[in-house]
């Protein structure tokens, strides 16, 4: 019995541990529950400067337009994250839906 307390503690451990890397990425904490260990965190969309980037395309004749559209799929949308500790005490984290 002492072993599974002893394994639990060290998953809330690394559960608070990846929480906090994950705050310091720029998300934010929506949802948290301390019975169940789990957390749901947000990170916003960010803003692309499309102008500075169609510069960078026309000097780089095309090739800065890979990055450009890279940073459009990948910035442009909110993401929310599911982080929790299971039964077993293992971590995991899943990626939310949004609408």
């Amino acid at each position: 019995m002492e072993t599974y307390q002893f394994t639990k503690e060290k998953s809330l451990d690394q559960f608070y541990e990846m929480i906090s890397a994950k705050k310091r990425n720029g998300f934010v904490v929506i949802e948290h529950n301390e019975k169940l260990p789990y957390v749901v965190l947000s990170k916003e969309k960010k803003a692309i400067k499309h102008s500075f980037h169609l510069f960078l395309t026309c000097i780089t004749f095309g090739l800065w337009a890979i990055v450009w559209l890279y940073l459009i799929v990948s910035l442009s949308r909110k993401q929310n994250i599911l982080l929790a500790v299971d039964e077993d005490g293992n971590l995991f984290e899943d990626i939310c839906l949004s609408a």
